[in-house]
């Protein structure tokens, strides 16, 4: 068992898509489809410019988007997910709805406090 714990790639995983905005930029393109930088930045209000690029090169990097620029004046750039990026869905979807049953589990612990 301690062999198999050691080999744990949990942690690589969630360094790949944890982060106040990596799991959003993947969901609006999982459900969004390809999106220029613009659009993208204008769904996420609260993100600057540089937390947006730097997001988005990480996630180029691990192969989970796919950028592709576009040669004019000016520039078009648009992402979109990879095959292999889609292979996330089922993990986000899994994890939403954990974090659905946690809140209202939370939120039963609270009420179960106060009537105590």
């Amino acid at each position: 068992m301690e062999s198999e714990v050691s080999q744990c790639r949990v942690e690589e995983a969630l360094g790949i898509v944890v982060g106040k905005w990596k799991p959003v930029i993947i969901l609006y393109l999982l459900h969004e489809g390809t999106k220029r930088f613009s659009e993208l930045k204008r769904s996420m209000p609260g993100i600057t410019q540089k937390m947006l690029t730097k997001q988005l090169r990480e996630l180029e990097e691990e192969d989970i988007i796919k950028r592709v620029v576009y040669p004019q004046v000016p520039p078009k750039v648009e992402y979109s997910m990879t095959d292999y990026g889609r292979t996330l869905s089922p993990i986000l979807e899994a994890m939403h709805e954990w974090g659905t049953n946690h809140v209202i589990h939370k939120q039963t612990i609270k009420v179960v406090e106060k009537e105590a």
